[in-house]
């Protein structure tokens, strides 16, 4: 049975100008198979400009790739009929990063939500909907009597992006790209919404594709981790084995970052170049400006994923006597595929 969604050795490539022969490779041959059988909550981080937003784009079809294919059911997103299509759109939902402006101001959370629910059919009456919007609004920690009838503006940043939530709860998606959804909340609200994804995971049987620069909400809600670094796999396993014992020195950095409450802990002891060297270079490592291992062999071709232990790879030499490990099989690594 084919997986519900597959970015197969995909890449995507930006030019610089129509005229300009410079090129940013914001993902590279990236394949990550996502099944619905088993829900989970894997969680894709990096710093910016790693190529995560690029992934969640590519993975809800907003963007083609340049290379490879997107895959729903089997099938090449871009190439299903209207039928198909509409299914693939109720089935992959999406939260965005910005809850201020992903809803009309002009109209109400009633209407905003009634647009789904009248768009795929959801209910044979408006009593049928409102009750649908209420239960939707009520799994996500927020009551509908203090909601439905207000505008977007007299509600704030975390209500809204509850509000987003519930708006794919209705449409009871097998899977929610969630690009950012806690970056531009206030912090007192950030585990009531990071809750409200786990909920959707625990009692609703959604899969969740996490999208983060954050590695402790990463760590703290979700099963398996990719940690991308310039539109490159760099680390991917099981997100606790991961996160306490770091093995590509990027994944180091960015454990290094976490401002854990330790006073006498240092924080940068990781000895790794704060700032980038020859971005452009990317015959080889894409982190070999960056680090202190870095060998001849690192300079000139990239190194591939080495599994280091059934639920871990790393793109390293430092590791390259353990197996390699072919990018389009980095699912295997999870002990549930998504």
């Amino acid at each position: 049975m084919a997986p519900l969604l597959e970015l197969r050795n995909v890449s995507k490539i930006y030019s610089q100008g129509l005229l300009s022969r410079e090129q940013t490779i914001a993902l590279d041959n990236m394949s990550l198979a996502i099944d619905d059988t088993t829900p989970s909550i894997i969680a894709v981080a990096g710093e910016s400009g790693s190529g995560k937003t690029t992934m969640s784009l590519l993975a809800l079809g907003f963007i083609e790739p340049t290379h490879g294919e997107v895959l729903y059911k089997g099938r090449n997103i871009f190439k299903l009929g209207k039928a198909e299509h509409l299914e693939f759109r109720r089935e992959v939902q999406a939260v965005f990063q910005d809850p201020f402006a992903v809803f009309n101001p002009f109209y109400t959370i009633d209407h905003l939500l009634t647009v789904p629910i009248d768009k795929f059919k959801l209910a044979r009456s408006k009593k049928e909907a409102r009750n649908m919007m209420e239960d939707a609004l009520n799994a996500v920690g927020l009551r509908p009597e203090e909601i439905l009838g207000r505008f977007p503006h007299q509600l704030s940043g975390g209500q809204r992006q509850r509000i987003s939530v519930a708006r794919a709860l209705l449409l009871k998606p097998k899977l929610l790209v969630a690009d950012e959804p806690v970056s531009m909340v206030d912090a007192s609200l950030r585990a009531t919404i990071l809750e409200s994804l786990q909920k959707l995971k625990r009692d609703y049987g959604i899969s969740i594709l996490y999208i983060t620069h954050d590695l402790t909400t990463a760590y703290h809600i979700s099963d398996q981790i990719i940690v991308l670094y310039r539109g490159a796999v760099m680390e991917a396993g099981d997100v606790d084995t991961v996160i306490k014992n770091p093995k590509h020195p990027y994944t180091r950095l960015l454990i290094d970052s976490i401002p854990w409450p330790d006073i006498n802990m240092r924080w940068g002891s990781t000895d790794i170049q704060a700032k980038e060297g020859d971005y452009g270079a990317t015959k080889g490592c894409r982190f070999a400006a960056r680090c202190p291992f870095v060998m001849d062999k690192c300079r000139s071709a990239p190194p591939p994923l080495f599994k280091l232990e059934s639920k871990r790879a790393a793109s390293c030499f430092l590791y390259e006597e353990f197996p390699a490990l072919e990018r389009e099989n980095i699912s295997s690594l999870f002990v549930y595929n998504i």
